[in-house]
């Protein structure tokens, strides 16, 4: 073999080698960011899914609780329900009697965030704001479409 031939061939085992080795980075970049955008949306899409399991006409309340608001979602006419709030830099929840005082440590921690609020600007409206992000919820029973 000559070496023009070798050289040849050598400079494309060359440039495959950096096209996988590029493809590889790029694939591992993507992937990353993928995964960091569903752990960054996973905190108010568990909220509004706890919203939508029991969106029943007044089945959500927001009412006043020691380190801010605390989202109240009845189930049904039991007296029972989830109640969500910020204790201690967490976002925590329990279920319990609506009427019953926030017990701390009977929650349950669902993640870590600084903030915290809620805010229902219309009937059928409900905008969450965590340290991911503001999410609009529209409450069907409240003749709401149901979009979020």
């Amino acid at each position: 073999m000559s070496f023009f031939t070798i050289a040849i061939v050598g400079l494309f085992l060359a440039g495959f080698f950096l096209l996988v080795v590029f493809g590889a980075r790029s694939y591992g970049q993507t992937a990353g960011m993928q995964s960091d955008h569903m752990e960054m949306r996973a905190l108010t899409a568990y909220i509004a899914t706890s919203v939508a399991e029991s969106d029943e006409a007044d089945s959500v309340r927001i009412t006043d609780g020691p380190e801010g608001p605390v989202l109240v979602i009845a189930d049904g006419n039991t007296g029972y329900g989830k109640r969500i709030w910020q204790r201690e830099g967490h976002l925590v929840e329990d279920y319990a009697e609506i009427s019953e005082g926030l017990s701390g440590d009977q929650a349950n921690v669902i993640a870590e965030t600084s903030v915290f609020e809620v805010e229902r600007p219309a009937a059928d409206r409900l905008i969450v704001t965590t340290d991911e992000g503001r999410t609009l919820i529209t409450l069907r029973s409240e003749g709401g479409d149901g979009g979020e």
